[in-house]
């Protein structure tokens, strides 16, 4: 498994155990009722057939989390030691199941197995267990669907200020752009527990780079949220978003696809928008929208009692300062992309059109390079999860010198001598002794 695919399962594994250690203290009833919620459910499990977490499994990911004191690299899956053998069924094993389901159809897995070992219909050396017979019937759609249970849509609230965000778009109104009209959209934050903003703003656009630009700014003005409630829109689905938000110990939760009832409270706060901020908008550039919406929020909204809580949301927000998460000093750092690379013979990377060197010791490695699309020169590299500093940009003047030598390796040959031109002379006339 590369780089790449371990870090999308350490994203995933945060993901089921961020209840655990998100800081909130569980009792042991809470506790085991997550454990058993977690283990029951089906997941979308990254490079696995799996569909399925134990107990003790997520127990496992808690406790490596905690010893590395927060760091997703602890969650990365190990290599198998027993690679290249099939762990599954045989396939006289396989056909011997789907006999025995087509003739006992309403039989649990636990049964079925029994009857299997109890039938001696399983070959030789197989141990046939019931998450490999569950796999199977499921793959093979032998297993009876269950009946849903109505949805429980009461209304919640968390207990404290940035323990969940919701967060969602807006289409907005349309502002003049260089000579022309174009829409724009709004991209807000809430605070569940207080209903203040962290950020809104408008943009051009609603896509993954407006998106993590808001992201930043709210981060930047409000501390860490523990969880952020999105959709199932593409930018709240990349895996961008994933991993920033993993690598400050953010959830990101998704709300079920077409159930907005989770999101119920941003979704208010977009409909006093259209009706209390927007009809009073006079300017016609996305910097004036920008400039009105902000003191709109400050001045009004904030300083407004709200009707669900008793309490402006900037007192309601404000309340509990000691239990806030401050962004870390690096969070500009945690924004960056990251990108794949192998570096070339020449020791050189090249990145969006640009040519960087490399240090000699990474000829021929794959390499992860992070950036910000504005800062090119800013580029670091990795190897193994360790930082080797900052690429440069390629000078071929020096590129010119460098020479490589089996024996004395890779070395910069020394600058020769300038040459003076004499003129133009085409023999030199020397004059002889007397």
């Amino acid at each position: 498994m590369d780089e790449k695919a371990k870090r999308d399962v350490a994203i995933f594994r945060f993901g089921v155990i961020h209840d655990f250690v998100s800081g909130a203290q569980l009792d042991h009833g809470e506790q085991e009722r997550l454990l058993r919620e977690k283990s029951q459910r089906k997941w979308s499990i990254p490079h696995s057939s799996k569909s399925r977490v134990t107990r003790t499994t997520i127990l496992r990911w808690t406790k490596a989390y905690r010893e590395s004191n927060g760091k997703l690299e602890s969650l990365y899956p190990r290599d198998r030691s027993d690679r290249g053998i099939s762990r599954g069924m045989d396939q006289d094993t396989a056909l011997a199941l789907l006999r025995l389901r087509k003739e006992m159809p309403k039989a649990t897995v636990p049964f079925l197995v029994r009857e299997m070992r109890r039938q001696r219909l399983t070959s030789p050396g197989v141990k046939l267990s019931l998450s490999t017979v569950y796999r199977f019937l499921h793959r093979h759609n032998l297993m009876k669907p269950r009946v849903q249970p109505a949805p429980d849509r009461r209304k919640f609230e968390v207990e404290l200020p940035n323990e969940l965000w919701q967060s969602d778009a807006m289409h907005g109104p349309r502002v003049e752009t260089k000579g022309r009209m174009r829409k724009t959209y709004l991209i807000a934050f809430l605070d569940d527990h207080s209903r203040l903003v962290p950020h809104a703003q408008f943009y051009l656009s609603e896509g993954i780079s407006a998106y993590l630009n808001a992201f930043e700014q709210a981060l930047a003005r409000r501390g860490l949220p523990r969880k952020l409630y999105v959709d199932n829109g593409p930018a709240f689905r990349s895996r961008r978003l994933e991993y920033i938000t993993a690598s400050l110990g953010i959830a990101l939760i998704h709300s079920s696809p077409y159930k907005p009832q989770g999101r119920g409270k941003i979704e208010r706060w977009f409909r006093s928008v259209r009706s209390q901020f927007l009809p009073g908008f006079r300017g016609n550039t996305l910097h004036e929208l920008n400039e009105a919406l902000d003191l709109w929020l400050n001045n009004v909204y904030h300083q407004r009692t709200h009707t669900a809580t008793g309490q402006t949301p900037f007192n309601r927000f404000t309340s509990h300062m000691e239990c806030l998460r401050p962004a870390p000093q690096n969070l500009k750092d945690h924004f960056r992309i990251q990108a794949r690379r192998r570096v070339a013979r020449d020791r050189t990377v090249t990145l969006n059109g640009r040519l960087y060197e490399a240090p000699v010791s990474l000829i021929g490695r794959h390499i992860a390079v992070l950036y910000h699309e504005n800062q090119p020169h800013q580029v670091e590299v990795l190897y193994k999860n360790r930082s080797y500093g900052f690429l440069s940009p390629v000078n071929l003047y020096i590129n010119a010198r460098v020479k490589r030598n089996k024996s004395k390796g890779t070395y910069l040959e020394s600058s020769p001598e300038p040459q003076i031109y004499k003129g133009g002379k085409l023999w030199d006339l020397k004059k002889e002794n007397p």
